[in-house]
């Protein structure tokens, strides 16, 4: 069986619209090389035929291979690590909200959104018989990278910026990987990694290159639905980096449409950081991509030439939605907020689409009885030092009540035995 699968009827470049068969161009556009990311498509009305939507709600599958009609990943290539299926908490009331959704998707196996994305990478790589697996990262696509190529024992590089937060470089290092710190951006290390794939033959895992890549992470909008009982949400709030979450998520809900799983693909809403928002320039402005700088403690979207923009300003005009940006502030305050209010952890780049939630509540953008949900992309645990500045410090006491008591006091503590 072709890895594709029958339902996969070839890739179309979004740039020139050129098509080109499964198998024919390894990742981007022949004729316009970077620029031309590829669409994956699909015969839609075979998986309308032979895959009802009662046979998916039926479906035991605890993670996103529940869904693998519409991922390019044949069924005895599945790797061992489970991706996928990650928790829709119910924060109703929060930002006075009657239907406030916050997405989970730390609790893949290594805590961020990128293993949706790296699963169907690295089945197609071992599929491929690929001498090793390589990317570009500020830290969560390599340490998914990493960990699963562990899972299937594929030789991994990765090629991160030098500043990369240390607990992301850890979990690099403990699964194994040969890890290169750039000294430079994100952008550089995505120069470097680029030359070193073509030098050596490996496989590419960048979403920003490989079209398979955003098939995995479209499943996040699936669950979504499903989730809410097939009925979309008003409002989708999500951090944006390289564009690529933006672009599988409009992918997913639009795929659930198409089939008519839902009646309609909600609005999406894409939030940058004001110190890297190229992408958000270009959405208002209509016009090309001019990259820039980035400056901004949310590492995980410090992308400041971002290769997967065109697809993510599609999605969000075709679905009628905006970009809007949040500061480092107001990322630090949402870290802070989401914590103390729901129990869930985020990273900078996590917090950034509640942060730009919060700020779209605050002037009026959102009704109190809109259903939203809020992407949360990755743990708190991959930045703890950024996690310290949102939350402060402890409290130091001595070895005694006394001063447990007198730090209470000093903190206004009413309470009592």
């Amino acid at each position: 069986m072709a890895l594709e699968g029958a339902r996969v009827t070839g890739l179309r470049c979004m740039k020139c619209g050129r098509d080109y068969a499964p198998g024919e161009v390894a990742y981007t556009c022949a004729d316009c090389g970077l620029d031309g990311i590829l669409d994956v498509l699909y015969d839609y009305d075979e998986i309308r035929r032979s895959w009802p939507r009662s046979e998916l709600e039926a479906s035991r599958e605890t993670s996103h291979w529940r869904y693998l009609p519409l991922i390019p990943v044949s069924s005895d290539s599945i790797p061992m690590l489970r991706a996928g299926w990650t928790p829709l908490y119910n924060a109703a009331g929060l930002l006075d909200l009657r239907n406030l959704w916050v997405k989970d998707d730390s609790l893949n196996p290594t805590a961020s959104l990128k293993d949706r994305a790296t699963s169907v990478g690295i089945a197609r790589a071992v599929h491929e018989c690929a001498s090793a697996v390589a990317a570009a990262s500020t830290g969560n696509a390599g340490s998914s990278l990493a960990g699963f190529a562990a899972s299937e024992h594929v030789p991994c590089y990765i090629f991160v910026p030098a500043d990369a937060p240390r607990p992301k470089i850890a979990q690099l290092l403990v699964y194994g990987a040969t890890v290169f710190a750039v000294d430079g951006s994100y952008d550089d290390a995505f120069d470097l990694a680029a030359e070193a794939i073509e030098r050596y033959g490996w496989y590419n895992r960048s979403c920003a290159v490989n079209p398979y890549l955003i098939e995995g992470k479209k499943t996040v909008a699936f669950e979504i639905c499903e989730q809410l009982k097939f009925r979309a949400p008003d409002k989708v709030f999500i951090p944006v980096g390289d564009g690529c979450i933006t672009s599988g998520t409009y992918k997913g809900f639009a795929e659930f449409e198409e089939l008519g799983f839902i009646d309609r693909v909600p609005e999406l809403v894409g939030v940058q950081a004001e110190g890297c928002d190229p992408i958000k320039v270009a959405f208002d402005s209509e016009s090309e991509l001019v990259p820039c700088e980035a400056c901004t403690l949310a590492d995980s979207i410090a992308a400041g030439h971002p290769r997967n923009w065109r697809k993510a300003t599609r999605g969000i005009r075709t679905s009628g939605g905006s970009m809007m940006t949040v500061t480092d502030d107001e990322i630090l305050e949402a870290i802070a907020t989401l914590g103390a209010a729901t129990g869930i952890f985020a990273e900078p780049a996590g917090a950034t689409a509640f942060a730009g939630l919060t700020k779209a509540v605050a002037e009026g953008k959102v009704s109190r009885d809109e259903t939203v949900v809020v992407l949360m992309t990755g743990s708190g645990l991959k930045d703890t030092a950024s996690a310290m500045k949102a939350a402060g410090e402890p409290v130091p006491v001595g070895r005694s009540l006394g001063d447990v008591e007198a730090a209470l006091e000093q903190r206004g503590y009413g309470g009592g035995a």
